[in-house]
């Protein structure tokens, strides 16, 4: 994995990380679930996370 690529990764768990905690906190303190739309937000994140890291790989296996 590149190392911009790398730094991209990590960034987005970080947010991801900081975004779960906090809804986590809420429930525990409010007992109230999160926004849908903040779980929706967590979860494009995560989706793009995703296509982040299958994007090279994906490619490859298509032109196999």
């Amino acid at each position: 994995m590149s190392q911009s690529k790398r730094e991209q990764v990590i960034s987005h768990l970080r947010y991801l990380r900081q975004e779960l905690r906090e809804m986590h906190q809420g429930v525990l303190d409010d007992g109230l679930l999160p926004d849908a739309g903040e779980i929706r937000g967590v979860m494009a994140q995560t989706e793009a996370l995703l296509e982040l890291l299958e994007g090279k790989s994906s490619k490859k296996a298509k032109n196999e």
